[in-house]
C-alpha cells in the first residue's frame, strides 16, 4: 500500500458567531486539510488547524511545511511515510498531524472503526460578559442539552473571580463549569484568581499561564481551589510526564493535531490516567475531520465532556452526511465513515496543491 497521491487544501471556514477567547476572537477558522489515496484505491484525510498565537507555527509555514513534506512521501508505504512524519513532526507538529492522521485513515486504524453507535456529550462555549446576562444564556445552554459549561477567564482577576460566581449561581448544580484562562494570567494574578475561587460546580481550571511558564503554572496550581489542567503546554509524553510531577495539577487536556497522530493520541490518554490525573480531549477551533477522529478515539479514553465541538462553530460543514448533534451530545451511528462533500471543500479552498507519483518505465 504506497501512497500515489497526496493533495493539500488550505481552507477557510466562516463562523456563525465569533469566538472569543483570551489572546484573539475568531472571525474564521483556516485549517489545513490532507487527502492522501495510496495505490490500493485507499484514502485518507487528515487536519491541521494552526492557531496564530496559540502554537509557534503560522498558517503560511505549515502549508509550506506539508507542500514540502507532501512530494517525499510519493511513492512510500503508508507505515514509512507515517514514520517520516513522526520523525520530522517536531518542526511543525500541528501541520505534521494533518498527514499523518490522513496516512492513519488510509491504512485503515482501528481506532476509526465504529462498531457500536456513538453518543458522547460535548461542553459548549459561555459568551455572556454581563452579569445580568448570565442567567439567560445558562438557561439556553441546559435546555440545549448541555451539561458543562466553559467560561474564558484571565484578563481581569477580580472581575473574572466576579463573573464565575454569577455563573455557579445562575448554573445551581444543573452544569458544571470549567475555567479557561488561555495563559492570560501572570503567576500573581492568576493565583490570587485561583485561591479566591469557590470551587462548588467547578471542574478544573485550565492553562493559567504562558505555556513555557511551568515554575508560574506551578505556583498557580499549589494554591488553586480546584484543580488546575494544563493544555498549551502539552505537546508530547514528556511534557505528561513533568505535569504529573507537579501537585495540584489534576487534569491534562490533549489534542490530536499536537500529539501528533492517533495512536499517539489514544497512548496519551492512557498514560495521563496512569499516572493519576484526568483526559480531557478535544479542539475548539477544528472543523469535522479532526473532531470525528477524536470522538472516535474519546469513546474508549475520556469520561468527561468532549472539547471537540469546533465543528459545530463554522457556518458550512465538510462531511457529505454531517455528524449529528442533539441534547448536547455528538452521535455516530455504528459503521459511520464521513464522506467528504467536496463541493463545500471546493467552496471553503482559498489554495490547493497537488502531488502525484510519477510512473516511470
Amino acid at each position: 500500500m504506497k501512497v500515489e497521491e497526496i493533495a493539500l487544501y488550505r481552507v477557510k471556514l466562516p463562523l456563525t458567531v465569533p469566538y472569543h477567547v483570551s489572546y484573539r476572537v475568531y472571525e474564521d477558522f483556516e485549517p489545513i486539510i490532507a487527502e492522501i489515496r495510496t495505490g490500493d484505491g485507499r484514502t485518507g484525510w487528515g487536519e491541521g488547524h494552526i492557531s496564530p498565537g496559540h502554537t509557534f507555527e503560522s498558517v503560511d509555514g505549515g502549508w509550506d511545511y506539508c507542500k514540502a513534506h507532501a512530494e517525499t512521501l510519493l511513492g512510500e508505504t503508508a507505515a514509512a511515510a507515517k514514520a517520516a512524519m513522526i520523525k520530522a513532526a517536531p518542526r511543525s507538529p500541528v501541520a505534521a498531524s494533518a498527514l499523518i492522521a490522513a496516512l492513519e485513515m488510509a491504512e485503515g486504524n482501528a481506532h476509526l472503526d465504529l462498531a457500536a453507535p456513538v453518543s458522547l456529550p460535548l461542553l459548549t462555549p459561555f459568551h455572556a460578559t454581563d452579569h445580568a446576562d448570565i442567567p439567560a444564556e445558562v438557561d439556553r445552554r441546559v435546555a440545549e442539552g448541555f451539561r458543562t459549561l466553559k467560561v474564558k477567564v484571565g484578563k481581569d482577576w477580580e472581575e473574572d473571580v466576579a463573573r464565575v460566581r454569577c455563573v455557579q449561581q445562575a448554573a445551581n448544580g444543573r452544569a458544571v463549569i470549567r475555567l479557561d484562562a488561555n495563559r492570560g494570567f501572570d503567576r500573581d494574578d492568576g493565583c490570587r484568581f485561583a485561591a479566591a475561587l469557590d470551587p462548588k460546580g467547578i471542574e478544573l481550571f485550565e492553562q493559567p499561564c504562558d505555556s513555557k511558564a511551568w515554575d508560574d503554572n506551578a505556583a498557580v496550581a499549589a494554591v488553586s481551589a480546584v484543580p488546575v489542567m494544563l493544555d498549551e503546554s502539552i505537546y508530547g509524553m514528556a511534557d505528561i510526564e513533568r505535569a504529573a510531577e507537579i501537585e495540584g495539577i489534576g487534569f491534562i487536556k490533549l489534542k490530536l493535531k499536537k500529539i501528533g497522530g492517533i495512536d499517539m493520541l489514544a497512548d496519551a490518554l492512557h498514560r495521563i490516567r496512569a499516572l493519576g490525573m484526568q483526559p480531557v480531549l478535544g479542539d475548539g477551533v477544528s472543523s469535522e475531520i479532526c473532531c470525528w477522529m477524536e470522538a472516535c478515539v474519546a469513546r474508549s479514553t475520556v469520561d468527561n465532556a468532549g472539547e471537540f465541538n469546533g465543528f459545530l462553530k463554522p457556518d458550512a460543514r465538510l462531511f457529505a452526511n454531517p455528524i449529528e448533534f442533539a441534547d448536547g451530545h455528538m452521535r455516530m451511528p455504528a459503521g459511520f465513515v464521513p464522506k467528504i462533500d467536496r463541493d463545500a471543500l471546493a467552496a471553503h479552498t482559498v489554495d490547493t496543491a497537488r502531488f502525484r507519483e510519477t510512473v516511470r518505465t
